[in-house]
């Protein structure tokens, strides 16, 4: 038999690592001038994205980075140096630029998808700490029912994800465009910050420093 408290534990060591509440700004910053179709669009997309990585990790387990040669250590500090990148442009957002294109222009189906898959799933969601942490669930819970019951889990951390990310739409709304101009600076150095620290985590785990 599953023990319920072992479900319960890889549950909240899950949620701690994905951090949905940190999630919140960082998607409100970044789906900025969608409409509120557009953003559940992107959501969903998000979510559904980051649980077929995460299973896979589950299922595959570690061979999958193993077989590349690719250490998570290393795959965290790419993710932060392309986080950093995104953090960039939300700071120093050059206005002319944006004023030249209307939200319908601007906002495609492919732009949609491509903030769905990065950084939102990547890393925001399905970072390294949470590929390490459904690695180890994984290992933990051999079996098909253990397996099983991780997958599970995966499912009820991406939903409770995406249930964030749609707090975002009513803050929009209070905020106005004046409100969104400032808290998406600000969110770009808290993203900005963000990258350092999986930068600093990878170099740590890459070259083994306690």
């Amino acid at each position: 038999m599953f023990d319920a408290g072992l479900l319960l534990n890889a549950f909240i060591t899950l949620m701690v690592t994905i951090d949905p509440v940190g999630l919140v700004p960082i998607f409100l910053g970044l789906t900025r001038d969608m409409t509120n179709m557009q953003r559940k669009s992107t959501a969903m997309a998000a979510s559904v994205i980051s649980y077929i990585i995460l299973l896979a990790f589950a299922l595959i387990g570690g061979s999958i980075l193993e077989g590349l040669g690719i250490s998570l250590g290393a795959f965290e500090i790419a993710g932060g140096i392309l986080l950093f990148a995104i953090a960039f442009e939300m700071i120093f957002e050059k206005r002319s630029a944006r004023k030249q294109k209307s939200v319908k222009t601007a906002v495609t189906k492919d732009h949609i998808h491509n903030i769905a898959a990065f950084p939102l799933a990547i890393p925001m969601i399905a970072g390294p700490g949470a590929i390490s942490a459904t690695i180890l669930m994984a290992s933990k819970n051999p079996g098909f029912i253990g397996t099983a019951v991780s997958c599970f889990v995966i499912l009820i951390s991406v939903i409770v994800c995406y249930g964030f990310m749609l707090l975002a739409h009513p803050i929009d709304r209070l905020l106005g465009e004046t409100g969104r101009t400032i808290l998406t600076r600000l969110f770009g150095v808290i993203l900005a910050a963000l990258a350092v620290q999986f930068v600093a985590n990878g170099i740590l785990a890459l070259f083994h420093i306690a």
